[in-house]
């Protein structure tokens, strides 16, 4: 389980960042950037309950997500599908995650930011293989961004409802694949992801 043990290595503002939506074949990429209190302010339930957000039921996530907002510091940030297709996912992953430090109001003194690589932020990085499994900052950062684009995406289906999007967030299973061959791409589809490029190519 997460814990606190590599925050503990840095003083001052420590954000945990991570990012939600690289693989999908629609909709936007989400990063969130989110200091946690470590004091008597961070809730008992967030110390016992912060996992990866791929390990937690949507209710947990919900109210886990309800709380993260409610004590900590958070910022948002996106990239769209236009600027996927236009400087490729994990570009934009990093525009997604400099966009939520901005969304701060601040530079943190340290950002702890989950993978391999510095995504170019105005602060000092580490980066952190399974972060979201070992940092409660960046799991709770994967919380945020998860719930945010869950969410975003399921507003989507209620206009596109050929793609099942509030259940699978756009990612390229049976549901979305066959919405696609019946009624072919959206302008929220990524059209440098090979399924919908090589779609596009069939249908010119």
């Amino acid at each position: 389980m997460p814990d606190f043990s590599i925050e503990d290595q840095y003083r001052g503002r420590i954000a945990g960042i991570d990012e939600v939506g690289r693989g999908p074949l629609a909709g936007p990429v989400v990063a969130a950037a989110v200091i946690l209190p470590r004091d008597e302010r961070l809730p008992d339930i967030l110390v016992r309950e912060l996992n990866d957000s791929k390990k937690l039921s949507v209710k947990k996530r919900d109210l886990l997500f309800a709380i993260i907002m409610d004590c900590a510091e958070v910022g948002i940030g996106a990239a769209s599908v236009c600027e996927i297709d236009r400087i490729n996912i994990l570009q934009a992953t990093y525009v997604a995650m400099r966009r939520a430090v901005d969304q701060l109001g601040y530079v943190p003194d340290q950002a702890l930011v989950d993978g391999n690589r510095d995504p170019g932020l105005p602060c000092a990085v580490e980066t952190v293989v399974k972060g979201d499994d070992k940092s409660l900052s960046i799991a709770a950062a994967s919380i945020v961004a998860k719930v945010v684009r869950d969410r975003a995406m399921a507003r989507l289906a209620l206009r596109y409802p050929q793609f099942g999007w509030e259940r699978n967030a756009g990612y390229g299973v049976k549901k979305h694949m066959e919405g696609l061959g019946a009624v072919g791409p959206t302008v929220h589809h990524r059209r440098s992801f090979k399924p919908v490029a090589d779609l596009l190519g069939n249908l010119a």
